[in-house]
């Protein structure tokens, strides 16, 4: 639920990157937060466990300036994939505007794909939002590692709303800003 902020001049979007654990979620963001200007981005909030793993939340805030004086703030989040930290993703999924699913394309890996987009459907209902209403775009990362799933069956198993699907390297920055216009794009209506 965008925030409108007539007195600053702006509009604040709440994204969230959903997807299981060691996906790539947080590198998405970090190689946003290394690549934009620092004025265009503001601290980029990590809570890692000691095996790398989100504990929490990663918390990215990203402005883009329009031309009439107003700013595009986006708030981006990750949400732990583990199934454990189900208090935590309910949190950073409520109000959420739009969410980027982000799967892992290892051939062994469909199984927490689809647990996890699973996830994503149950905590987004208990939140009060409607799955298939909420502007989604699908990552398919890890698109360099041997043999990953192809796109067209990373479709067929996830996709079931036939949303927009970007393949992806997020360790390389491949894919990471053409998914983060494409959900901006949905969350702003210019798409």
């Amino acid at each position: 639920m965008a925030v409108h902020n007539a007195a600053g001049r702006e509009i604040v979007y709440k994204v969230a990157y959903h997807g299981p654990g060691m996906c790539g979620k947080t590198t998405n963001l970090r190689f946003i937060y290394n690549t934009l200007p620092g004025r265009q981005v503001g601290n980029f909030l990590v809570l890692d466990t000691a095996v790398e793993r989100t504990l929490f939340y990663d918390f990215l805030p990203v402005v883009i300036p329009l031309e009439d004086g107003y700013k595009v703030r986006f708030h981006l989040y990750t949400v732990p994939g583990q199934a454990y930290y189900d208090a935590s993703r309910k949190l950073v999924l409520k109000g959420v505007d739009g969410v980027v699913f982000v799967a892992d394309s290892r051939s062994d890996r469909m199984q927490e794909n689809e647990d996890s987009l699973g996830m994503l459907k149950r905590d987004l209902g208990e939140v009060g939002l409607d799955y298939a209403k909420v502007p989604l775009i699908m990552q398919y990362n890890k698109r360099d590692l041997p043999d990953p799933i192809p796109m067209e069956t990373l479709d067929e198993k996830l996709n079931d709303r036939r949303v927009r699907s970007l393949g992806a390297v997020a360790r390389d920055g491949v894919g990471v800003f053409e998914t983060f216009s494409a959900v901006a794009d949905l969350v702003t209506g210019r798409s």
